[in-house]
């Protein structure tokens, strides 16, 4: 995986998930990540953290509005709250998070380093040196106010930060990844995602190496009125836009700030390749299943989604919008969430990975049997149009229990206010 995959809009979007999704993203966020560390090792789920592309359709697969900034902090939130009580098991600890939560970080990493073993001072001032970088090396208008550290009992690391533009309504997320780094500040990030903003100061691109010198070395001999005298004879250059230096760039793609899923959101060979795989491994690797009331092609359509984040490669990430169509989402886009698919796919998880602890991988290898063929499928399987697949989606949302921060989804296309309505996204 390389260091640095790019860079992404993210919009700014306020509120609070609502109780009864929350509650579901705890336990499909913990799942799936007990079923990448049961397959594949706990370093392999770092490097997926710090890949992000696929932590953004991690996201959109357990609810959340697929294109946004909440899904940093809801999917940290889910994870800490579901793994810490597995730590002991799986040897994975979720640190830090929003607010006062990412400032207890370091206080976090030495007591868990007390009690496994890793060496948590070191950990502990990586984090502050991580959030460092990204306020004050890393100048491009975005304030830090969210900081999740993930650690194993190894000692290996990633971080997940974002810091917001309020006056742009953007946010950016910066990933970290231990995995081969050698220096806290040159070109450290596993990734940075957010539009630039202008001009942006990246004193930790390796081109920026000589600038860092000369400005220990100025502060050491010459002292900071130095600095100031440098300052005052640079502005005139300022206003002369043919004369500003070429800036430390990054390459990023484009987050729509658009909340519907549209067509260009979404690569249809491969929703057409996960549906045609539901359709064709269904019957056979999930004949028990199929027996079950209420478990039907449906669930199985989610599954081959999810089977997809367990063991795709980062490649298939591009089009975080079509996870989406798994579980929909808590602002009724793509369509409300089918609370009893979303239900049924986690049952069909957690029974899947109790059974490999256990040694009987058969139902883990079935669902991985999902994601091949869908692969295999996507070049030649046809099917239904996004636009066609949303509107049988919400057709059909009162039968799988649709729900969304209006409410509850009625026969007739509306919603049927909950108590939970005080949710609504602002």
């Amino acid at each position: 995986m390389t260091r640095r995959s790019g860079s992404a809009d993210l919009p700014l979007h306020y509120g609070r998930v609502p109780p009864w999704l929350s509650e579901r993203m705890v336990r499909l966020g913990s799942v799936i990540c007990e079923a990448i560390i049961q397959h594949y090792g706990r370093d392999e789920l770092l490097r997926r953290l710090a890949h992000p592309f696929w932590f953004q359709s991690f996201g959109a697969i357990m609810g959340m509005d697929w294109h946004s900034s909440g899904i940093t902090t809801s999917v940290i939130g889910a994870l800490k709250r579901g793994l810490t009580p597995l730590a002991g098991e799986l040897g994975l600890h979720v640190c830090g998070g929003r607010g006062n939560q990412s400032r207890r970080t370091p206080a976090e990493l030495e007591q868990i380093g007390g009690k496994v073993g890793f060496d948590g001072a070191a950990l502990a001032q990586a984090s502050r040196l991580v959030a460092k970088v990204d306020s004050a090396a890393v100048q491009d208008g975005f304030d830090l106010y969210l900081h999740g550290f993930f650690v194993t009992d190894d000692g290996h690391w990633t971080v997940v930060q974002q810091g917001m533009n309020g006056d742009g309504g953007m946010a950016r997320r910066y990933h970290w990844h231990s995995e081969g780094l050698g220096s806290f500040v040159e070109a450290p990030h596993a990734a940075i995602e957010g539009r630039s903003t202008g001009n942006i100061v990246n004193l930790t691109d390796a081109r920026a190496d000589r600038a860092r010198t000369a400005q220990v070395a100025m502060l050491r001999d010459e002292g900071p009125d130095a600095i100031v005298r440098e300052l005052a004879a640079l502005q005139p250059k300022r206003a002369c836009a043919d004369q500003v230096a070429p800036q430390l760039t990054l390459p990023h793609i484009v987050m729509p700030s658009h909340h519907d899923v549209r067509p260009k959101d979404v690569m249809a060979r491969r929703l057409h390749g996960a549906l045609a795989a539901a359709a064709d491994r269904g019957p056979s690797d999930f004949s028990e299943l199929l027996l079950v009331p209420g478990i039907g092609a449906r669930t199985v359509r989610s599954l081959a989604m999810v089977a997809e984040v367990l063991h795709g490669a980062p490649c298939r990430f591009s089009d975080p919008a079509r996870f989406s169509l798994a579980h929909g989402g808590k602002d009724r886009q793509p369509f409300a969430v089918p609370t009893k698919v979303y239900d049924q796919t986690i049952g069909v998880l957690r029974s899947a990975v109790d059974r490999a602890k256990l040694g009987q991988e058969d139902r883990l290898a079935a669902i991985a049997r999902l994601d091949g063929e869908s692969r295999r499928l996507e070049q030649s399987a046809t099917g239904p149009t996004l636009v066609e697949y949303v509107a049988e989606e919400r057709r059909r949302s009162p039968e799988y229990g649709g729900r969304s921060v209006f409410g509850w989804e009625r026969p007739d296309g509306g919603c049927e206010k909950d108590n939970e309505a005080k949710f609504r996204r602002r």
